[in-house]
Formats: structure tokens, C-alpha cells, sequence
């Protein structure tokens, strides 16, 4: 019998590969979601961007801190978190959390 059909009939196995499949559909829905979440005047030139990240309730340290990977967080304002100097290539990172509702340009 085969390692895969094994897996298939044990209980244990099924479960591993339920949550294995729900896993990568989660993953592949904060991908696609993070492309709606950024707004579209993020479409200039510059290496490196300043953000207003909004989210649906006030930020707590933990947010702030998960944020601080991508760049320098300068403050906070109502449900918002101001984070400068993010990298173009981050960006797409910075919005692919569940709790982010928009990411658009810091009006300085």
C-alpha cells in the first residue's frame, strides 16, 4: 500500500492534510486581498515610500511592532499607524495582514 493512500485512510492523516489545504487557502487569500488593501496613488517612482496604514480598530503595541519590520513608525492617529520609509517591494507585505484595511500614501 502506498504512503498516500495510507495517509488518505488514517484519521490522523486526513486531518493533517485538512489543515495543510486550509492553511494554503488562507495564504492564498491574504495575497490576493493585500492588492485591493493598497491604494492606487502608491504608484510613484520612488524607491521608498511613506505609509498611513489604517485599520478597524485603534492600533496596539503588537501592530506597531509588526509594522516596525518594514520601516520607521513615527506615531499614530485614531484606528491609523504612520510608518515611513517602507520599501517599494514591501509594501505588498505591510498590507497582507487580515487586521489591515487600507495602506495609502502619508500626507506629509
Amino acid at each position: 500500500m502506498s504512503v498516500v493512500r495510507k495517509l488518505l485512510h488514517s484519521t490522523k492523516g486526513r486531518l493533517v492534510l485538512g489543515v495543510l489545504l486550509f492553511y494554503l487557502a488562507w495564504q492564498g487569500w491574504l495575497r490576493v486581498a493585500a492588492s485591493g488593501k493598497i491604494s492606487a496613488g502608491l504608484n510613484t517612482g520612488a524607491e521608498k515610500v511613506n505609509l498611513l496604514v489604517t485599520l478597524p480598530f485603534p492600533p496596539e503595541r503588537f501592530h506597531v511592532i509588526v509594522l516596525q519590520r518594514y520601516g520607521r513608525v513615527s506615531g499614530t492617529q485614531d484606528n491609523s499607524i504612520e510608518v515611513r520609509g517602507v520599501r517599494k517591494e514591501d509594501v505588498r507585505a505591510v498590507a497582507r495582514p487580515y487586521w489591515v484595511i487600507r495602506v495609502e500614501p502619508l500626507q506629509t
